[in-house]
């Protein structure tokens, strides 16, 4: 592909490779830096490009897979403990019943920080950032049920330690 017609294709290829990278679940900056990145590659293949039959859909797919795998990279979110403990610390609370509390979401967070990263990230999605199952599946490329499924396998796994834990 001569290098005017690579040009004159891009702002079309970069738009497709935002929309898809965003719409996988990456924040603007994320899709602003997938899409970048997927212009790079382009332009690295660009003598090869005439073998495809759709270049917005190549585009689309890489930036997809992209994002993919800038998520699967990233450590799983934690839940912030300093928070939770600064909300139990009450007035109505013994030093001690503080101490206790603080140790017990120390603990919890690290048995949730255990979870299999599916099911960590899941659990994280449906109780932090409140998705609903639905687009918890889009997000991750996984239908529904399996959604369910592996948020009721973290929230049992919890539930077992808690039960060991007393």
């Amino acid at each position: 592909m001569k290098e005017a017609t690579f040009i004159s294709l891009v702002p079309q290829l970069r738009n497709a490779a935002y929309k898809a990278s965003r719409s996988a679940g990456a924040s603007e900056a994320e899709a602003e830096d997938i899409a970048q990145d997927a212009m790079l590659r382009f332009w690295q293949m660009k003598d090869e490009l005439e073998r495809f039959h759709s270049l917005e859909a190549v585009a689309r797919r890489m930036a997809y897979h992209l994002t993919i795998n800038l998520h699967r990279k990233s450590k799983p979110l934690a839940i912030d403990g300093e928070k939770v403990a600064a909300k139990v610390q009450d007035d109505r609370l013994s030093p001690d019943e503080a101490l206790e509390e603080k140790e017990a979401i120390m603990w919890l967070e690290e048995r949730i920080s255990q979870l299999p990263t599916t099911e960590h990230t899941i659990l994280y999605m449906r109780q932090v950032e409140k998705r609903s199952a639905e687009e918890i599946a889009q997000r991750l490329g996984i239908a529904a049920t399996s959604v369910s499924t592996l948020l009721s396998r973290a929230r049992k796994r919890l539930l077992e330690e808690i039960k060991r834990r007393r």
